[in-house]
């Protein structure tokens, strides 16, 4: 017999029970024996074919731990998301009845897990298009159609005072006069840059205005202004022509009580700013009142655009930082404040009073905000905290996160769109998914400190390494929306974040907070000059860190990239178990595939919504200058080409070269109703032919109210600001571009002709040249297909009052361009100076 014990003392009893068999000693051999083992291709198909079970197991834990929850918000997005983005949604009738088709099919489905979870999505998508179809229907907001100088009437609802001293009024509208508006907007938000006495919010205002609608997408792809307007209620913006002034009128009478109660709200939220600003004047002032009223338009250029340049533009927004630290400091400075009274500590649940305190205190805030989508987020969040506070809930959680997120999708679902709710909610919920797996696997990096010094040294780490990390993560989860957006990242945000949010943290919010509280007893002062001189280092921090370089600019990338990268931030932060590894697989994935593409070929000519700035990539990017974009304006608008260089990735702009001679001939007076005669048209003909034979292929050539440059393959541009020039243009280039209107439909001869009238259906086109004997040609229109809401009002014709029935370039038949084209040399051209009649 043999005794195992002995032989192996590290067996267990529970094997002293086996075969003898099992534990024989192996056999003796001079030489190893090589084992059977499998092919690491046997392997690999072993595991593959496990996988599907193994994804069904984490599936079901998933779903029985209630993590699935943390979808619907996102499949609620979905849905919204592809109802704003299909050129024709489907239609409320089938909405309507896929809705009961899918409770039908929940309801069947009870008995699968995953039946149930693909059943229960497929209701929230349904259910998202509904809700974006609901408020669209809701807002039903009138948008000018046509830019027109006309005297409006209304009332002051809103207004915010700008960095130079002028005002933004946002009115809503009662009359118009000289001309009558047919299709009046209700609400319109105007700059007032004249000195006048400032009109409070619930006066009238009248005064002479130019209006224009909101902004297109600068070019295909790119951010519509037009749908934001839409949802906010916006019909047109402009400013006054001069002062405005109150009318000789009693004061407006209230509409309803939810009106009252706005008016009342920003009429404190005004009082407040100007405390701020009497007290912290410039651009201290301006800062303190963005964190606390959520004004931001005090602020000069400078300190904005260092701010945006070092990644701390976000201090500037009231968001989940500010709100929980308002509320973080009542939450504590109450429980604190209760806990000096023994006898009311042990009576009563102070957590629980001060966690009421916090509530009301984050309410009273985001209503002096202006309750913007960030605050509203913020506020959601902080309140959900606190109530979970008070029945005894865990406080953090994506479960919380879920909950504001679902309702500010049923409340606001256009908000899904904007930057704002994307940029807040993937940064919170990538802070809670890292906190979560710091809390499950804790390393203790630290040895325990004995004595005061190592315990300042430990807290200083502990606090230097959180900032550290909260900084990479909210900038890491919201870079991919910073580039879809704005086309750019800063490279220097986690110096930044790190050098300012301790000085935010420590020193601007608890001193800004104590100062509301202390406003109504008029004790306010020495607290906001505390606050002011956090805020002034951190202006130092933001000039210091904008002056390393500039933003990086990333182009535009292709759909499948945001919505790839989306797809796996939320699994890498939703789910718990092995699955959210596939996230991380596919953003690998996604960045390599982004990484290596050879990307699009660019566009060979770009042109805005009105037809006034066109631009071309320069040959100078050949000299090693980087990509140089040349366009046909010494100094082109802003606000366009702001959004042009990040997207384009341009790295610098290359004014037109410009030249004394040749003249053109002067237009034509449509007043007196004169017509150029057949020696002019050939003059203008001849002068254009001759600025276009001296055009460079690296700018454009300009002279007075032309340009011209030569493009690839002996393609020719020709741009020119007067209608009247149109018609010599056309024969002499191969693309003519009016920055006007007209009434001119296309060229006689085979040139491509755009103007303001045909670009206003459109919007911004990029256009790719051919070759070009064969005259090839492709433009892409930023909006086409049917209208949506928010861009039928470019087709309505004020002159006819007719609507086309789509967006895209109509160039019309060749009849049709002959007829405009004689009308328009015959009875002299559409002066865009005209007065415009609704």
């Amino acid at each position: 017999m043999v005794h195992l014990r002995e032989n192996n003392p590290d067996v267990e009893g529970e094997a002293l029970r086996a075969p003898l068999g099992e534990f024989a000693p192996p056999l003796r051999t001079d030489h190893p024996v090589s084992r059977p083992t499998r092919s690491r291709v046997a392997r690999l198909n072993v595991r593959l074919r496990s996988l599907p079970a193994e994804i069904r197991i984490a599936a079901g834990k998933e779903s029985g731990q209630g993590h699935l929850f943390h979808f619907v918000p996102v499949c609620m997005g979905l849905g919204e998301v592809v109802w704003f983005s299909l050129p024709v949604p489907p239609s409320t009738t089938i909405l309507l009845a896929l809705l009961p088709l899918s409770l039908i099919a929940l309801w069947f489905s009870l008995a699968g897990t995953n039946r149930r979870a693909l059943s229960l999505a497929a209701l929230m998508v349904v259910a998202g298009m509904l809700l974006a179809d609901a408020e669209t229907r809701r807002m039903a907001t009138i948008i000018l159609d046509a830019p027109v100088v006309t005297t409006v009437t209304g009332v002051v609802e809103r207004r915010e005072a700008g960095a130079a001293g002028e005002w933004r009024y946002v009115i809503r509208l009662s009359a118009t006069a000289d001309p009558v508006l047919r299709r009046p907007p209700q609400r319109i938000s105007l700059l007032a840059r004249s000195r006048h006495g400032v009109v409070r919010i619930g006066d009238p205002i009248t005064g002479r205005v130019r209006l224009s609608p909101p902004s297109g997408p600068a070019l295909p792809g790119m951010n519509d202004f037009a749908f934001q307007s839409y949802f906010a209620g916006i019909g047109a913006v402009g400013f006054f022509l001069g002062a405005p002034e109150r009318p000789s009128i009693a004061r407006a009478a209230e509409s309803d009580l939810w009106t009252q109660v706005d008016q009342s709200l920003f009429s404190l939220r005004d009082r407040i700013s100007d405390r701020i600003h009497e007290v912290l004047p410039g651009d201290t002032g301006a800062f303190a009142a963005s964190i606390i009223t959520g004004e931001r338009r005090s602020m000069s250029k400078e300190a904005t655009d260092a701010l945006r340049l070092s990644g701390l533009a976000h201090i500037t927004a009231i968001s989940g930082l500010n709100m929980a630290l308002a509320a973080g400091i009542f939450f504590v400075g109450l429980r604190a404040l209760l806990s000096l009274f023994p006898g009311l500590a042990q009576r009563y649940p102070v957590k629980k009073i001060a966690a009421g305190g916090a509530l009301l205190a984050a309410t009273a805030y985001v209503l002096i905000s202006g309750y913007q989508v960030s605050a509203l987020r913020a506020y959601l969040m902080t309140a959900i905290m606190l109530v979970a506070v008070l029945i005894d809930r865990p406080a953090i959680s994506l479960r919380n996160l879920a909950v504001a997120a679902t309702i500010i999708l049923i409340a606001q679902p256009s908000a899904v769109m904007g930057p704002s709710f994307q940029m807040s909610f993937a940064a919170t919920a990538a802070l809670i998914a890292g906190y979560a797996a710091w809390r499950k696997a804790p390393r203790s990096i630290w040895p325990t400190p004995t004595s005061t010094s190592g315990k300042l040294a430990t807290f200083a780490a502990k606090f230097v390494g959180g900032t550290l990390a909260t900084s990479l993560i909210g900038g890491l989860s919201t870079a991919i929306f910073a580039v879809t957006h704005f086309h750019r990242l800063s490279t220097h945000g986690l110096e930044a974040n790190l050098a300012a949010m301790p000085l935010i943290s420590i020193i601007v919010m608890p001193a800004g907070f104590i100062a509301m509280l202390a406003m109504p007893f008029g004790l306010d002062a020495p607290f906001f000059w505390i606050m002011g001189g956090g805020l002034d280092l951190v202006l130092v921090v933001a000039h210091t860190v904008a002056g390393w370089g500039e933003a990086a600019f990333i182009p535009r990338q292709p759909t499948w990239f945001p919505v790839l990268v989306v797809v796996a931030l939320l699994l890498m932060t939703l789910l718990h178990t092995g699955l959210r590894h596939g996230g991380t697989v596919l953003l690998i994935v996604t960045l390599a595939a982004a990484f290596l593409r050879s990307g699009e070929q660019p566009a060979d000519l770009l042109v805005s919504e009105d037809g006034r700035m066109v631009g071309f990539w320069s040959q100078q990017e050949r000299v090693g200058e980087g990509r140089v974009l040349a366009s046909n304006r010494k100094r082109p608008p802003p606000f366009l080409f702001d959004q042009w260089q990040p997207a384009l990735a341009a790295d610098h702009h290359l004014p037109p070269s410009m030249e004394s001679a040749p003249v053109l001939p002067p237009p034509a007076d449509w007043k007196k109703e004169e017509t150029w005669d057949s020696a002019t048209i050939q003059l203008a003909r001849q002068t254009l032919e001759q600025l276009v034979q001296t055009a460079k292929t690296d700018r454009f050539t300009c002279i007075r109210s032309a340009c011209a440059a030569k493009l690839v393959d002996g393609w020719t541009v020709l741009t020119v600001d007067r209608p009247d020039l149109a018609g010599p243009a056309c024969d002499v280039a191969d693309i003519v571009i009016l920055g006007g209107r007209s009434r001119m439909k296309g060229c006689r001869s085979t040139a491509t002709f755009l103007s303001e009238t045909t670009l206003r259906t459109s919007g911004a086109v990029e256009i790719r040249l051919g070759a070009h004997h064969d005259k090839t040609i492709e433009i892409s229109p930023a909006l086409s297909g049917p209208p949506r809401p928010w861009t039928i009002h470019r087709l309505y014709d004020w002159r006819t009052g007719e609507t086309a029935r789509q967006h895209g370039i109509d160039s019309g038949d060749s009849k049709d361009k002959d007829s405009d084209s004689e009308t328009e040399r015959k009875n002299g051209p559409h002066n865009p100076a005209m007065p415009v009649r609704q």
